[in-house]
């Protein structure tokens, strides 16, 4: 039986059967010698080795052809529309709802800025009316307190004026009875007869207290005349 020998550029190998040099990956350029060869020769140059490197397909898988005519057509097409027609379509419907989105969120914002401006109009209406309402109240409250006052003031002066004609006519009463009694002191000291000297006198003390009283009642009247005409000053 033949055997060989390689030799991988480095170093021999061998010697091999041929079934043994199956199992050594050989290729076309490896070098090959077996005895009666006078040289090295390339594998694929001895001719009991050509079988090694025969080429064997791969097994053939049937596969169903797609016409492709009708291929780029259904890859040209979406939804039934050119690819362009579908792309601009979305491009469209997208620009649409970001209009539509931000026309809503802007009136959404309009609204709550208009409920915000009345309710801030309301509460200032409702501020000043309050106000109005406040300042009405007190201008008649304070009517109210002159015109109290000013009844008071009218009863004050008339009570003052009714007292005041009061003392005047008490003062002019008075006044002639100071008289009388100044009058009657005289006569009692001219007056001599059926009487002693002790009544005499104990007449003229009578007269003399009588006309002290006097006296002193008409200073007391005139006093209170006095500050019933200041308080009537005082009023308006």
């Amino acid at each position: 039986m033949r055997t060989y020998y390689i030799n991988n550029g480095k170093e021999n190998g061998g010697p091999f059967t041929l079934d043994e040099l199956k199992n050594e990956h050989l290729n076309k350029a490896t070098l090959v010698w077996h005895q009666g060869m006078d040289e090295w020769k390339h594998a694929h140059e001895i001719e009991e080795l050509n079988s090694f490197f025969k080429v064997i397909p791969p097994p053939f898988k049937q596969v169903i052809a797609t016409p492709e005519i009708e291929q780029q057509k259904t890859s040209a097409t979406i939804l039934g529309l050119k690819k362009s027609h579908f792309f601009l379509a979305i491009s469209f419907l997208a620009i649409f709802i970001a209009v539509f989105v931000l026309n809503v969120i802007q009136n959404n914002k309009r609204s709550v800025l208009d409920l915000k401006n009345k309710q801030t109009e309301f509460s200032n209406e409702k501020i000043t009316l309050e106000q109005n309402e406040f300042n009405e109240q007190r201008i008649q409250d304070e009517i109210r307190k002159r015109i109290a006052l000013e009844n008071n003031n009218l009863r004050r002066r008339d009570s003052i004026n009714s007292r005041i004609t009061e003392i005047k006519t008490l003062l002019i009463d008075n006044k002639n009875q100071l008289e009388k009694a100044k009058s009657d002191l005289i006569d009692a000291e001219k007056f001599k007869f059926f009487r002693s000297e002790n009544e005499k006198m104990e007449e003229m003390s009578l007269l003399q207290n009588d006309l002290q009283n006097l006296k002193t009642q008409i200073n007391q009247l005139e006093n209170e005349s006095d500050r019933l005409y200041l308080q009537l000053e005082t009023i308006h």
